[in-house]
């Protein structure tokens, strides 16, 4: 199927819609950005799809473009299933061409097993029903189905020690989660490294880092900490987290050796239970 005949995303088509309009009210995506407080980047994710504007940036752009709060009512109807700091990168993981993860304390929830996640979400949840937690397990390792895609994403992770020390869920769940991760790793799927404790102070101890790179838009990074999380599309921003995450890797331990360290720590957990 061509590219121009492909069927329109619903949020492609309100992109789509939006691209309309500001070219029709005679504003270039820097001027449009310049009202809407955002920028230029920001509002090309915009018209592409691949992000959804937030509730004050659709507001915005109503008021920027006089269109009496028609992209704002639209927005209501293209909300999704995940946390509002994290719904814009859930859909650019699916676009993204690479993906590179830094994990400072937890596995990536991309690469999370079902029982791993759930060992999370009650930690996460203490007032939780089995319903709620079945559906927050789906929803997360749902996202691990674009990694199996035709165009799956080139995957970087880059984990600190403490990730496969710390139990979570128990030994068996940990025994579980690292096979699941070292399995990646050995099938191709997915770049693996380990920062070890003994590097000390790095570039990235101070939290969860993700970079993303597409075929034809610029790159983005996103941080995330206690109930909250932010995507940076600032090229310097971006610049900065990439440097960083070089530096680390710099350090970290070559993929066979880490695959032999996160081997050796899921049979510990395994010999737990014996």
């Amino acid at each position: 199927m061509d590219k121009k005949d492909k069927p329109k995303s619903p949020r492609e088509k309100y992109g789509e819609e939006l691209k309309l309009r500001r070219v029709a009210a005679g504003l270039t995506q820097e001027a449009l950005g310049e009202m809407v407080v955002c920028s230029p980047t920001l509002i090309s994710h915009y018209e592409s799809g691949r992000r959804l504007p937030s509730s004050d940036d659709a507001r915005r752009v109503d008021r920027a473009l006089g269109t009496d709060g028609f992209f704002e009512r639209w927005r209501e109807d293209l909300e999704t299933k995940y946390v509002q700091h994290f719904d814009p990168v859930a859909d650019l993981e699916k676009l993204a061409t690479l993906i590179k993860l830094f994990a400072l304390t937890l596995v990536p929830g991309i690469l999370q097993t079902p029982s791993y996640a759930r060992a999370l979400f009650r930690a996460y949840r203490p007032n939780h029903t089995p319903e709620e937690l079945d559906q927050a397990v789906v929803i997360r390792t749902s996202r691990a189905q674009i990694l199996n895609a035709p165009s799956k994403p080139v995957v970087w992770a880059l984990l600190d020690e403490a990730v496969i020390r710390r139990k979570i869920g128990g030994a068996l769940v940990m025994a579980e989660q690292l096979h699941k991760v070292a399995d990646m790793a050995e099938e191709g799927r997915l770049r693996l490294h380990v920062l070890p404790y003994g590097v000390g102070a790095h570039a990235l101890l101070e939290g969860l880092l993700t970079l993303m790179e597409f075929e034809d838009c610029a790159p983005v990074g996103y941080v995330e900490a206690v109930k909250t999380g932010r995507l940076l599309d600032d090229p310097t921003l971006v610049t900065a987290c990439r440097t960083a995450y070089d530096l680390v890797l710099s350090e970290a331990l070559p993929q066979k050796e880490s695959l032999t360290l996160i081997r050796t720590a899921a049979e510990e957990f395994e010999n737990e239970q014996q």
